[in-house]
């Protein structure tokens, strides 16, 4: 297949993008590059791209293609919390036209990039099923909740859009995030010797390797139209159904001589939850989980020291919202994240 894929030079992107191109498609990104210099190691051999704003995309960008998977966006809670309006204006608005525009280009499939926080508040102890209610708590999971509607309002014979729902990512990817729970608790245990908790450690994470996220999208992006068109799947395992304690346990594990130390002074967090899998490996015959809690913490801490993170960079370059604040402030970006 010839795929467009957007925010290729993102932590997910990055990933994705080799793993399609190991698989036989002809990858296309788009992306406008506002991490593509945040690399660990060696550098990743992208495929060719455009490097554009997806507020940007035209018409000509969509033409003879059969798919698009759409990663791009603002993607840090904080940062969605900090500009709400932009984050609705990239993550909903500027999705929203890509779709029109895809559809109208005659792309068959749109494979979009929800996530598990569209849950946000869900309580109770039942595994959350693709049916439950929607109550997501920040401005980044209303933006998802907001083009998963939209996108359904698109959907036509010719067009099929299919919504996955990624649990919390975590593992190593050439383009790395500090800035999700298991990556930032890994990192600061192997700079500083601490598993530092700010909550009281209770609420449930689902948690989902980078790669069996990549799995997921390329399963979809093949699978019968019947089997996935206009239909939600959580991304991930329930084995990694794990509460932030837990996840800091499974860190203190990997990293001998840290320090577990759990403060609660945010208190409990509202965003609480434990996923149910089951729909995705009904859909996607093949589908599993390859990578627990504890294989990605010991993962990340081999990365960490072999290419030498430092305390600079995993506090500025890999956290997003001090990446595009430091940016801003050297005026590299305007007020609207663009160059």
């Amino acid at each position: 297949m010839r795929v467009l894929l957007t925010g290729h030079q993102g932590y997910l992107g990055t990933v994705l993008a080799s793993a399609l191109a190991e698989t036989g498609h002809d990858v296309v990104g788009l992306d406008s590059g506002l991490f593509a210099d945040c690399v660990l190691g060696p550098a990743p051999a992208d495929p060719k791209a455009y490097e554009l704003d997806l507020r940007d995309v035209r018409p000509e960008h969509l033409a003879g293609f059969d798919a698009v998977i759409h990663l791009a966006a603002l993607s840090n809670d904080p940062l969605g919390s900090l500009a709400p309006e932009l984050t609705y204006d990239i993550n909903h608005r500027a999705s929203v036209r890509l779709a029109r525009l895809a559809r109208d280009a005659g792309v068959g499939r749109f494979l979009y990039a929800s996530t598990c926080s569209v849950y946000g508040a869900a309580g109770g102890d039942d595994l959350v099923t693709e049916d439950a209610p929607l109550r997501p708590v920040t401005p980044y999971a209303v933006s998802k909740v907001r083009v998963e509607e939209d996108l359904v309002e698109l959907a036509d014979e010719d067009f099929s859009p299919v919504f996955l729902r990624n649990a919390t990512a975590f593992g190593f990817s050439p383009r790395l995030r500090a800035d999700i729970v298991l990556n930032n608790l890994v990192g600061h245990a192997v700079l500083s010797g601490v598993v530092k908790v700010l909550s009281d450690g209770t609420p449930w994470r689902p948690l989902v390797h980078a790669r069996d996220i990549a799995a997921a999208f390329r399963l979809a992006l093949i699978a019968p139209r019947g089997a996935v068109h206009l239909r939600a799947f959580n991304v991930g395992t329930e084995r990694n159904n794990v509460t932030v304690a837990q996840i800091a346990a499974e860190v203190v594990g990997a990293v001998p001589g840290a320090e577990l130390l759990i403060t609660g002074e945010t208190g409990a967090d509202p965003r609480s939850y434990r996923v149910d899998f089951s729909r995705i490996r009904a859909a996607l015959p093949g589908y599993g989980c390859a990578w627990s809690v504890a294989d990605g913490a010991s993962e990340l801490v081999a990365a960490y020291r072999r290419y030498g993170l430092t305390r600079e960079d995993f506090d500025t370059r890999f956290t997003r919202l001090a990446r595009l604040s430091g940016r801003r402030a050297a005026g590299t970006l305007d007020e609207s994240l663009r160059p």
